[in-house]
């Protein structure tokens, strides 16, 4: 119990360490640029000037960073920064998050999940730099949903995971509306023009998100329901398929200038997130 004690006094020192916190604050920064790249290639794709052989996802926009000045260099910087926000999420399910009810179950388990999410970013990062591109995030897809689908209710498996995208899409599309994302901001150092510009920020960005959330759902919700793998679409053909709706380009194009803003909206949360992770947890 003594050497549970200080593991648990330790972990919490380094999670309420500056340095700790700066590099949580890189994170946020790298998730601002990819966000940014996605969203500008997917403008390009809305004009009807394609994406330059790069699709609308993490991979196309880790090349675009690569074929840019220091490229090599910044997506070392954007790996380790991930994997900062992947340790920081971790701690703040050990410790719990610096919002009101921080401490509970289902604000731990949020937490646990977006740490996979920016482990996995990491991960992608990481492996393209080791020249590992791997394929689309639409073939990754309709791979895995064949495999699942082709085992023992698997199909019922691949609807839990739609439910669970279409689920997660429109909680942050309601918690945008609702402005919950001020709740994790330090809006104690901000001033009334600084609040006034990131609050509509966070609202649209969030907001495209979700939507983009709840589309993957829908696209593995009905290959699972017609039993076409093939239908399962990943971020890039998600977006494509908003110029294919009744909006027709305009849809796309607004789904695109929300990831944008987004992207910018990141860096906002970079200067005034609360990162402290250290306080009282359970």
């Amino acid at each position: 119990m003594v050497m549970e004690g200080e593991v648990k006094q330790a972990g919490r020192r380094a999670a309420g360490h500056p340095w700790f916190h700066h590099l949580s604050r890189v994170g946020l920064v790298a998730r601002g640029l990819l966000y940014l790249l996605i969203g500008w290639l997917a403008l390009r794709i809305g004009f009807g000037g394609g994406s330059g052989g790069k699709e609308a996802e993490r991979t196309g926009a880790l090349q675009m960073v690569a074929d840019g000045p220091g490229g090599t260099i910044v997506l070392w910087v954007m790996a380790g920064g991930f994997t900062a926000l992947a340790v920081w999420q971790l701690a703040e399910v050990l410790y719990g998050r610096p919002i009101p009810d921080g401490h509970k179950f289902r604000e731990r388990l949020g937490s646990a999940a977006r740490s996979v999410v920016y482990l996995g970013g990491a991960a992608v990062t990481f492996g393209f730099l080791f020249g590992h591109q791997g394929s689309s995030s639409d073939k990754q897809s309709q791979t895995y949903t064949a495999q699942a689908m082709g085992a023992p209710g698997g199909r019922w498996l691949v609807l839990a995971v739609a439910a669970g995208f279409l689920g997660w899409g429109g909680y942050v599309i309601f918690s945008a509306v609702r402005r919950n994302f001020l709740e994790e901001l330090d809006t104690g150092r901000m001033s009334r023009a600084a609040r006034r510009f990131v609050q509509p920020l966070g609202i649209a960005g969030n907001a495209a998100r979700g939507l983009i959330g709840a589309g993957v759902g829908v696209f593995l919700a009905y290959a699972a329901i017609t039993f076409q793998p093939d239908k399962a679409k990943g971020l890039d053909g998600t977006l494509r398929e908003f110029a294919d709706s009744p909006a027709g380009p305009w849809g796309l194009l607004a789904v695109a200038a929300g990831l944008l803003v987004f992207g910018l909206y990141s860096f906002c949360e970079a200067r005034w997130r609360k990162v402290d992770a250290s306080g009282p947890g359970w």
